[in-house]
C-alpha cells in the first residue's frame, strides 16, 4: 500500500472523505515514482509535472463506494434490511415491496433520493460487497458468487470487472495500491 498526501489547495476537486478508487496501471506507476521522493516539491519543474499528472489522473478516476448507504425512509429501509439479511434473495423489487408496505415505484424513488443510487445499483453493490467479503476470507470465486446472489460465477466476474476494472482473482493477488 502506498499513501500520498496533498495540500488541500493542490487538490481542490478531490473528495475530502475516505473512498475507494480503481487505480489504473498509469496511476500505479505515477504513485510508485512519487514515493521515491521524500516529498514532492512544486518548485521543481519535473516534480510539479508529476504532481499535476497524478492529480489529473485522480480527478478522472472511478470512485467505488466504500460502504453501502441505507435509506432513512422506513419503507425503503424495510426493503434494505430484508436484503441485508438475505443478499441472495432473488425476488423482484415488486415482490419485496409487498412486505415493505410500498409500491416498487415509491421504493425506487426513495432509494434514488435517499442514497443517490437506484435500487438495482444498491442491490448490485450489496452483492458485490458480500462477495468481496467471501473472497477476502479465501473463498473460491464460484462460492463467493453463488453465496452472494449471482446466478452464475461468470455473471459475477463480469460485474466485478465492470465495477473494479479487473477480475476477482487478479484483484486479490494484486500488490501495491488499489
Amino acid at each position: 500500500m502506498r499513501t500520498l498526501y496533498f495540500r488541500p489547495r493542490l487538490a481542490k476537486t478531490l473528495p475530502r472523505g475516505c473512498c475507494v478508487v480503481n487505480v489504473s496501471p498509469l496511476l500505479r506507476e505515477l504513485i510508485l515514482k512519487a514515493c521515491t521522493f521524500a516529498a514532492l516539491r512544486k518548485t521543481s519543474k519535473r516534480q510539479r509535472h508529476l504532481i499535476d499528472v497524478i492529480i489529473d489522473q485522480l480527478e478522472n478516476i472511478q470512485l467505488v463506494p466504500l460502504r453501502l448507504p441505507n435509506p432513512s425512509d422506513p419503507r425503503a429501509l424495510r426493503v434494505a434490511v430484508a436484503l441485508l439479511a438475505h443478499p441472495t434473495d432473488r425476488r423482484s423489487l415488486k415482490l419485496i415491496c409487498k412486505t415493505a408496505g410500498a409500491s416498487s415505484r415509491t421504493v425506487e424513488r426513495l432509494f434514488q433520493d435517499d442514497v443517490g443510487m437506484t435500487f438495482g445499483k444498491w442491490r448490485q453493490q450489496l452483492r458485490l460487497m458480500q462477495a468481496m467479503r467471501f473472497l477476502a476470507e479465501g473463498a473460491k470465486v464460484t462460492h463467493a458468487a453463488l453465496e452472494s446472489g449471482y446466478s452464475t460465477p461468470s455473471s459475477f466476474i463480469s460485474m466485478f470487472r465492470k465495477t473494479l476494472g479487473t477480475t476477482p482473482a487478479l484483484y486479490f493477488r494484486m500488490p501495491g495500491p488499489r
